[in-house]
């Protein structure tokens, strides 16, 4: 197993959040750069297939491993020679959740793969990461200032 990527944040936004926008594959290029577009076929659970489209390279079809609400999300594509997993973890913590991306390539071609394909790609995988905190930090933001700021309800004749 060669490791291309490895990260891990708190955030203030609770998990299913995170779960939310992991099985949301149209939303995947809203926080990951790399990525021009996303489909399942079906519903999103483990064994759904799938097919992605990075930015300057071909289509790739994709399994989901693990898909657990709230939890784990994680994708494997096969390439020759290798497979490649992506695992989207979160935790619940005081105050928030820990999220976490652990990428790799398992294979006897993976150190091929790792050197050409892959070189640099902990870079990418880091900073999607980064956007998609930002993100859901400010999605649940927003939607905690619409509740805040909604009118008080006017009450009725009866209830006053």
């Amino acid at each position: 197993m060669i490791e291309l990527a490895s990260a891990t944040h708190f955030s203030s936004a609770p998990p299913s959040d995170f779960f939310a926008r992991w099985i949301d594959h149209s939303s995947w290029a809203e926080w990951d750069p790399d990525t021009e577009w996303v489909s399942v076929e079906g519903p999103v659970r483990e064994g759904a297939l799938g097919v992605m489209k990075p930015r300057g390279g071909p289509k790739v079809k994709f399994e989901i491993f693990e898909c657990e609400q709230d939890r784990v999300y994680t994708d494997v594509s096969r390439m020759p020679g290798t497979k490649l997993t992506f695992r989207h973890s979160v935790t619940p913590v005081e105050g928030g959740s820990e999220v976490a991306i652990r990428v790799w390539l398992e294979g006897p071609l993976s150190r091929l793969w790792a050197r050409t394909a892959f070189k640099d790609f902990d870079v990418g995988a880091i900073s999607s990461l980064d956007r998609l905190v930002a993100l859901v930090e400010a999605e649940a933001e927003a939607e905690a200032k619409a509740k805040t700021d909604a009118p008080a309800p006017t009450p009725t004749p009866a209830q006053k």
